[in-house]
């Protein structure tokens, strides 16, 4: 389902980036980044928000401000299954 009709961002490519990204993107606009675009006008940034809250389970509710899994020098979290090629801003 594309959750985002400005850039054509789809539900599953949120997960992915969720799953795959080193650092656990935690909002609308690390998604963005992670995926090599930027917010247009906003509408779907609390759709995304709640696609990261559910592809990081857990981890979404357990961890709050200063959790360990936002800084870069963090490895992988367990769940993160395959590559993902950051692209650069």
């Amino acid at each position: 389902m594309i959750v985002c009709s400005c850039n054509v961002i789809s539900d599953q490519d949120v997960r992915s980036a969720v799953n795959a990204a080193e650092d656990l993107p935690r909002n609308a606009k690390q998604i963005y980044g992670c995926l090599g675009c930027s917010a247009e006008c906003g509408r779907c940034a609390r759709t995304i928000k709640t696609i990261i809250d559910e592809a990081l389970g857990a981890c979404a509710k357990s961890c709050g401000a200063g959790c360990p899994h936002s800084q870069a020098s963090v490895q992988p979290h367990a769940h993160a299954h395959t590559e993902f090629a950051l692209a650069a801003s």
